[in-house]
């Protein structure tokens, strides 16, 4: 039986869940493969370190260069995370021919053409399915599943930290800062949480999601991205009493009837992270706490659904196990480039400006309680050609003012935005206006 001999860089949550996962199981992977996982070396940081996965002080090392350039490794597993190093790392190894497993999806997100370039000047494969979602294969379902289709819709709920916070706000009514506060103590979230709450995380994944969908490589600045944070309480409850439940989704959608015109002959493609209200018929409606989810629309397959555990070290180990399957057999196949780790084959797709986007629209604005403020509000709209659905006053709130909410047909996002701007300026409207798009996944 061929043996991989594996060179980790990382020895953390993911490198020590990958290493462990290697000894329960690497004898089942063996069996199946015809391939002997075996772990060479391991690089850490700092050989001190108190670990919860025991690695073989013989194993260890701080040079990961060394690890890389060592003859005996064939397969380098990237596990360190950060973009700077871990670059290093991958272009070292790519250049020696070595194949490449990563689960970094800020380093995919921030070099991706750079490495991809590097993989296929090199003939070395990269693997990157842990880089999103976690346990669910959905790189692979892109890249293999689903490569007889044209992905016309993607919808993702892939940040288990935004998730959690959204679904107990919903559960128990608390305030998002309440449950931060317990999402961090229970090591869901981190100290500071921006990357997560603020969208970011969501922002790596969907970019790399998007490029493998639409066949161009999706720059990081041009994706939209909205967190949580101005959600509250008010908005849970009130989207629960008009039949949805807000979750931070990343949107990957080709729209032909967007107010823009066909770039290079392509219809541009909508890649945004953001809060979202969702019908509760839908079934990404009933994804909660820490799992995710991602909902694809194919024109062949039609709709289809991938959901589990998103983060966590055995999800992620689990991934990573599943490219080291693949990378294990195309070295005993001889076969370097089986699946090439991304195809740009739509080399003129662009990503459409936000501005341009077309949605539907839950807003909430707190207004002096008296006659004719209503009237004032529609008139701003009316002149900006948005139309209203419907409009609810909530009896039960004393004081000054009273949250009203919109329902707001679809418009533009540019419409919308400088819409809400003048009806911020008016006298009975007290404090920035809540705006929360709608999705119909239609």
């Amino acid at each position: 039986m061929r043996q991989v001999n594996l060179g980790i860089i990382g020895g953390g949550t993911v490198g020590g869940g990958v290493f462990q996962a290697i000894q329960r199981n690497g004898p089942l992977m063996s069996c199946r493969l015809g391939v002997q996982l075996h772990v060479a070396r391991v690089a850490v940081r700092d050989l001190r370190k108190k670990r919860a996965v025991k690695i073989p002080a013989a194993l260890l090392t701080t040079d990961w260069q060394s690890v890389v350039a060592d003859p005996a490794v064939n397969l380098v597993v990237e596990l360190m995370g950060g973009t700077t190093t871990a670059r290093q790392v991958v272009l070292a190894a790519l250049k020696l021919g070595k194949p490449v497993v990563t689960a970094n999806k800020a380093l995919l997100s921030a070099h991706g053409e750079e490495l991809f370039e590097a993989a296929q000047k090199s003939g070395a494969n990269l693997y990157y399915e842990a880089s999103v979602a976690g346990g669910i294969p959905i790189i692979k379902v892109l890249r293999e599943g689903l490569i007889g289709n044209r992905i016309t819709r993607l919808y993702g709920i892939v940040n288990g930290t935004c998730n959690y916070i959204l679904t107990r706000m919903k559960n128990e009514g608390a305030d998002f800062g309440e449950v931060l506060a317990d999402a961090q103590k229970l090591g869901y979230a981190e100290t500071p949480p921006d990357l997560d709450v603020d969208g970011h995380d969501a922002a790596h994944k969907t970019g790399i999601l998007a490029s493998l969908a639409h066949g161009f490589w999706v720059n990081p600045k041009q994706i939209h991205v909205e967190g949580i944070r101005q959600i509250t309480s008010l908005d849970i409850q009130f989207a629960t009493q008009l039949g949805y439940t807000i979750k931070l989704l990343g949107v990957v959608k080709q729209n032909e009837t967007t107010t823009g015109p066909k770039r290079n002959g392509c219809a541009p493609v909508q890649v945004s992270v953001y809060p979202a209200l969702v019908p509760n018929s839908h079934v990404l409606a009933s994804v909660n706490g820490v799992f995710n989810a991602v909902f694809v629309r194919g024109d062949v397959v039609g709709d289809t659904l991938y959901y589990g555990r998103g983060a966590g070290q055995d999800a992620t180990a689990s991934a990573v196990l599943s490219d080291l399957a693949d990378a294990a057999l195309d070295l005993k196949c001889g076969t370097k480039s089986r699946i090439p780790p991304f195809v740009p084959h739509e080399r003129d797709g662009t990503v459409l400006p936000m501005d341009e986007v077309v949605s539907r629209y839950y807003v909430r604005l707190n207004v002096v309680d008296k006659p004719g403020v209503f009237a004032r509000i529609a008139t701003v709209l009316a002149k900006s050609k948005i139309g209203i659905s419907s409009i609810i006053q909530p009896e039960g709130h004393a004081g000054e003012t009273v949250p009203v909410i919109l329902m707001i047909h679809d418009a533009p996002n540019s419409a919308m935005r400088n819409a809400l701007a003048r009806i911020s300026k008016l006298g009975a409207v007290k404090g920035e206006p809540v705006m929360i798009r709608v999705e119909s996944f239609e």
